[in-house]
């Protein structure tokens, strides 16, 4: 009496697995190569761009040059670090809208800026600087921010950061009085 086993040999599980691993090696490489440079994509007339691949970043604000009084200007620098394993590779100005309640204002980019291409290899860093004037506290022409939600170019979502460094001069009663800079390698 001979008995059947339920066994599956391995040369016929191993078309199937090597199947596996090259297509996700291949989705891997495809949703991680943001080193082509065609591959922004212009969203309006913002200057603002988007990779099709999103790159792993730390994302720290400040420490600011705060400005202190009403009518002062302020600097908010931001340091973006690649912690990803590949290559990310972006052009433009990150999204930057300060946020208080239901309320938000989007920051306009800095006039004039003309953003180079930056591209960070696993552990560099860039930068860009959110400059404002300080608002009245109060005021009808102030944003009362208590958070930054920062869109970088290529880095997936938006995320919140608190804003500690005072209510925002409105322009018109709905834009701030504030602006954000290209993204540029950090030392440039």
């Amino acid at each position: 009496m001979s008995t059947i086993t339920n066994q599956r040999s391995p040369m016929r599980a191993l078309p199937v697995r090597l199947a596996v691993t090259a297509l996700v090696a291949a989705l891997a490489l495809t949703a991680c190569d943001s080193s082509k440079s065609g591959s922004a994509d212009k969203s309006g007339d913002s200057g603002k761009s988007k990779n099709t691949a999103e790159c792993t970043l730390g994302i720290k604000v400040g420490p600011a040059n705060a400005a202190t009084t009403a009518g002062d200007t302020g600097n908010v620098p931001v340091t973006l670090t690649n912690d990803g394993s590949r290559p990310c590779t972006f052009q433009g100005f990150p999204a930057i809208e300060l946020t208080g309640g239901d309320t938000g204002w989007k920051v306009p980019d800095q006039e004039g800026a003309n953003p180079d291409k930056v591209t960070l290899q696993k552990g560099d860093t860039a930068t860009f600087t959110i400059t404002y004037v300080r608002g009245k506290t109060g005021g009808t022409d102030s944003a009362a921010a208590k958070n930054v939600k920062i869109t970088v170019p290529g880095a997936g979502d938006a995320h919140s950061y608190p804003w500690s460094y005072g209510e925002v001069t409105l322009k018109g009663g709905k834009t701030p009085d504030a602006s954000v800079s290209p993204i540029q390698v950090a030392g440039d």
